[in-house]
């Protein structure tokens, strides 16, 4: 393509005075417009300064193509052929960059929304089912977690718009519950043995004691009762927790000469003739 065609010859001494400040004032609009961008996103809760900075950069490329555009009119250059292949160009980096910009928009979103913070305990579906992990970072394409056995996940920022996210710390607490198979005698009252039990669940390390622990009945027969016990703890704390309720209630029961089974998780419906317990 000849440069000679897109200037025309008639051009005057004025036209090149307003092109150059057309230059001029897009490249300082620029500059401050920046500046601005910078000094109001890192204002803004929520946005890390990696996004900031790609969208004041942005905003400052915008605004130099623009002055020289408005030079170029100036100069009375027929710009088709160069917003054709700009047109061209834009649409080829649409394509290409489709998945980075969707995830670039989600991040601004998840980071100004915060539906996940740093440090949080979240759980979402994973290739091979659901994960959770703890939040370790916050970037432009995606969140980093670490689950618990080890493994670290970069899970997309659209990811976390467009599929189901439970964020298990954001309540401050948990809940947890262990299940009591208790056998019956004569003379025990079951009011008498929940009491046991909630009482040494409560004194267990880590539980909480503004959420009072529940004792809730699940199963009555001629031979055993069958409670449930839920306690609230620290959200990133169940695991430890529940093996000291356990500990403890079982502790309790022992000391009471209550013979009783205590685990972390409800019983199956059993195939065959179940124990007494």
């Amino acid at each position: 393509m000849d440069l000679t065609q897109l200037i025309p010859t008639d051009v005057t001494v004025w036209d090149i005075v307003f092109a150059v400040l057309a230059v001029v004032a897009g490249w300082v609009a620029s500059h401050f417009a920046r500046k601005g961008m910078l000094t109001l996103g890192r204002k803004a809760p929520g946005i890390s300064d990696t996004m900031v900075d790609i969208a004041a950069r942005l905003v400052q490329y915008v605004l130099i193509f623009l002055g020289v555009g408005i030079a170029l009119g100036f100069l009375g250059a027929s710009i088709q052929p160069v917003l054709a292949v700009t047109i061209i160009a834009a649409v080829v980096i649409v394509l290409v960059l489709r998945g980075v910009a969707d995830n670039f928009a989600a991040g601004v979103l998840v980071q100004s929304r915060q539906p996940v913070k740093l440090g949080e305990e979240i759980l979402f579906e994973g290739p091979d089912g659901p994960i959770t992990g703890i939040v370790k970072d916050l970037n432009g394409r995606s969140v980093i977690v670490t689950t618990a056995d080890g493994r670290t996940a970069h899970v997309p920022n659209i990811r976390l718009l467009s599929d189901i996210l439970v964020n298990d710390s954001r309540h401050g607490a948990r809940r947890s519950e262990v299940q009591v198979r208790i056998a019956r005698a004569d003379g025990r009252e079951l009011t008498a043995v929940m009491d046991v039990l909630t009482d040494a669940a409560a004194k267990a390390e880590g539980v909480h004691a503004r959420e009072a622990v529940r004792a809730l009945i699940r199963e009555i027969s001629d031979e055993r009762w069958i409670v449930r016990l839920q306690f609230w703890h620290h959200p990133l704390h169940g695991a430890t927790v529940t093996s000291d309720v356990i500990a403890a209630v079982a502790s309790a029961l022992g000391e009471a000469s209550i013979a009783g089974v205590v685990t972390d998780a409800p019983s199956a419906s059993p195939l065959a003739t179940p124990d007494p317990l």
